[in-house]
């Protein structure tokens, strides 16, 4: 009997584990090579899995909610299609028969011993960087921030590793809790562990009140996964950089006047929408390129300038959330070619086709505020970038035009654009001229260019 052992691939350059939110399949089911099997989330995106082979899926290994590391086994496949009907009790015991390492909150509460103690600060390590990583597993254990600021921590500037974190959980397991952690969170490390699926919501669902306790006419509504990453990372952001917002309007009656020539050849032509986004990104690389100090990240004390300009376009997804792909080294791609990226990136987040590969790896985001008829915006920045724009909607505005015979008052087409930046490195005068130049470059587009 030939079987194939399914291992949890790699979804990224820096994805190292998945977890398991759906299986697609179930024990006995035949499936096609390339079919979809499962769902498995990361820290950046959700994403199907395909089956390496085609066959019968013989056992399932890890169950839905499991945390599965890259290259550990999920499920097994039967090659040569044999009938499975004895196999078919497996699907009721696999619960029971979960790889425990892929489960760290199962570890942890399997591991502890009576012996452990728990090992904490003697004083809080206040404004600390936490991965998001942690900040779930601090989440789903039911570690508030105030006691999540006492974990010792072995990585750079002490910061808190996944290691460091369920090392902790392992000796607070059968632990007293110390005064520092929020007491309603002292009897949850035990009980969480048993609660696999994440629909669930085992974390939040002790801390949901009664609806007569918010008085009035009121409804509750649960945040999803992706809705409580989001807030995390727009909190951690806030905690994290010391946001400063310049402001420019740009005059860009140009650039719109030469759009609306093309959009309807480009669309009969390439069966595809010209936008303003390409415009944008392209003035943005150019930009990046005159001022590089904007292309950076911080990690402690020391600044990382990246090389490759890769801009991060947010997208909405059907559910309302914001999803932020990445185009690679866009300043090498002409406006057609981004205009392709761009329409492409746009229709997958739309689809919920992206991959991991497709969010990691930014170092600049835009964000288009004015297709939400919005003039102007205040964005958070994306970490570990510095600096994130936002472009508002165009608008018709009476100007004075300069002419050699004259001032002249006329129609023009303005937009604002706001650059919010990380005031730990980027200074006022870097944050200004850069956001100074990309209005230059919008409004000396070239009219003559053909895409």
């Amino acid at each position: 009997m030939a079987l194939v052992e399914m291992v949890m691939p790699k979804m990224g350059e820096s994805i190292m584990e998945g977890t398991v939110l759906k299986w697609l399949k179930s024990v006995g089911d035949t499936i096609e090579q390339d079919e979809s099997v499962l769902e498995v989330a990361t820290d950046k995106v959700d994403t199907e899995v395909p089956a390496i082979q085609g066959g019968v899926l013989k056992e399932i290994l890890v169950n839905e909610g499991d945390v599965v590391a890259v290259g550990a086994p999920i499920a097994i496949i039967s090659t040569n299609g044999e009938d499975t009907g004895s196999a078919a009790p497996a699907a009721t015991e696999t619960p029971a028969a979960a790889v425990p390492q892929a489960a760290p909150q199962q570890t942890v509460a399997a591991s502890a011993t009576s012996e452990s103690s728990v090992s904490k600060l003697d004083q809080p390590a206040s404004g600390r960087f936490y991965s998001p990583l942690v900040l779930n597993i601090a989440r789903e254990e039911g570690i508030s921030m105030q006691e999540l600021e006492y974990v010792p921590g072995t990585g750079s500037e002490g910061r808190v590793s996944k290691k460091d974190i369920m090392a902790y959980l392992q000796s607070r397991g059968n632990a007293p809790q110390q005064a520092a952690a929020a007491p309603q969170t002292a009897a949850q490390p035990q009980a969480q562990p048993q609660v696999q699926a994440p629909a669930a919501q085992p974390a939040a669902a002790p801390q949901v009140k009664p609806a007569a306790s918010y008085g009035g006419n009121v409804e509750l509504i649960e945040m999803d996964r992706m809705r409580k990453m989001i807030a995390d990372r727009m909190v951690d952001s806030k905690r994290i950089s010391p946001h400063v917002t310049s402001f420019v309007e740009a005059d860009v009656t140009n650039l719109v006047n030469w759009r609306n020539k093309w959009k309807n050849e480009y669309k009969k032509r390439e069966g595809e929408n010209l936008t303003f986004t390409p415009i944008f990104i392209d003035a943005i690389a150019k930009a990046i390129k005159d001022y590089p100090m904007i292309n950076v990240s911080v990690d402690g004390g020391t600044i990382i300038r990246h090389k490759d300009i890769n801009i991060g376009m947010a997208v909405a997804l059907p559910s309302g959330n914001l999803i932020v792909p990445n185009i690679k080294n866009a300043d090498q791609l002409n406006l057609n070619g981004l205009t392709k990226k761009v329409n492409d990136l746009a229709n997958r987040g739309r689809n919920n086709k992206l991959t991991p590969d497709d969010l990691a790896g930014g170092t600049y985001t835009v964000s288009n505020v004015g297709s939400f008829g919005n003039v102007m915006g205040t964005p958070i920045i994306m970490q570990p970038q510095v600096a994130i724009m936002a472009v508002g909607a165009i608008k018709k505005k009476p100007a004075v035009i300069e002419t050699p015979e004259g001032d002249l008052i006329g129609i023009r087409h303005f937009m604002y654009l706001s650059h919010s930046y990380d005031h730990r490195v980027v200074d006022g005068s870097l944050g200004g001229m850069f956001v100074r130049r990309v209005a230059d470059y919008l409004e000396n587009f070239d009219v003559n260019q053909t895409i």
